[in-house]
């Protein structure tokens, strides 16, 4: 018999994947607890490598690294910090007298930031010499030395954060300079007192007042025009040779290759020059006038 339209039906059979819903709901919170497990150990892991860092810094302002500590510190991930790095030769056996000149200024700014008021864990300066991390030269293709690097904390570098020595010099000042344009961070340069000018102002001075002194009874040689006019040309070459651009800008006096040994005293830009351009250029004016004269 036909059962009424007000008689109840049958509930259709439920499928055998109900279930589905709750499986994916501990699939999502399986992958939600890896994926905040995996943010805790990138967490944990960035914290260890500044802590070590930091601790290094305590004990010197510039970090030596050899090429694991260069790839484990500066170029592997995660990171939230910049590092300075510069790559040198320093051994004897490198006779790379450019390199120690410039070691000297990236020391006093490495201190100057060491020291000040500012130091945080977001600036770190590293060195890799040559011959303790070879492997790190040849990963960047880099044939010359000495090198200024920035490696950001996120990204790799780009062709600014590569300091361009030859052309600005290594001063210490014009270090700092580039990394306030790098990172902005900004670095107030401390020199340690100098007293080499004084002591030679005294002893000029002191030369100077015993000469007069001794020739007190005959001092027409003060009057002597050939005498002021050979110390004004000795100015005048030494102006024209370039000696002001090399006390300002500081550049290298020569520039050796690390890997073959030559030795260049020429520069290869019409922006920037050697210090030995300078007294090159300074001889010749000297032969040069004393073949007119």
């Amino acid at each position: 018999m036909a059962l009424g339209a007000g008689a109840a039906r049958p509930l259709p059979h439920l499928p055998a994947g109900g279930c589905l819903p709750l499986r994916l709901l501990l699939l999502l919170l399986l992958l939600c607890g890896q994926l905040g497990g995996g943010q805790k150990k990138k967490e944990n892991l960035l914290a260890e490598k500044v802590e070590q860092l930091m601790e290094w810094s305590s004990r010197r302002s510039v970090i030596r690294m050899n090429g694991d500590k260069f790839r484990r510190f500066v170029k592997a991930p995660p990171r939230n910090y910049s590092v300075i790095v510069m790559f040198t030769a320093l051994q004897p056996q490198r006779q790379c007298s450019v390199c120690r000149q410039a070691n000297e200024e990236y020391q006093v700014l490495a201190n100057s930031w060491r020291y000040s008021s500012a130091f945080s864990n977001k600036l770190f300066f590293t060195i890799v010499d040559y011959d303790e991390g070879a492997d790190v030269f040849q990963q960047l293709n880099m044939n010359s030395a000495p090198t200024f690097m920035h490696f950001p904390p996120k990204g790799k570098p780009k062709r600014a954060d590569t300091f361009d020595l030859q052309r600005i010099g290594f001063a210490a000042e014009q270090l700092a300079k580039w990394i306030a344009d790098r990172t902005d961070v900004h670095i107030r340069v401390f020199r340690p007192p100098n007293y080499s000018g004084t002591i030679a102002l005294a002893l000029l001075v002191s030369l100077v007042g015993g000469l007069l002194y001794l020739r007190r009874n005959n001092l027409e040689f003060i009057y002597n025009k050939t005498g002021w006019a050979m110390a004004a040309l000795c100015v005048v070459f030494a102006m024209t040779s370039g000696q002001m651009w090399n006390h300002i800008r500081g550049p290298p006096y020569a520039h050796k290759n690390p890997q073959n040994g030559q030795v260049s005293y020429i520069h290869g830009s019409s922006q920037a020059q050697f210090v030995a351009e300078s007294h090159i250029i300074l001889l010749l004016s000297i032969q040069k006038f004393t073949k007119c004269a």
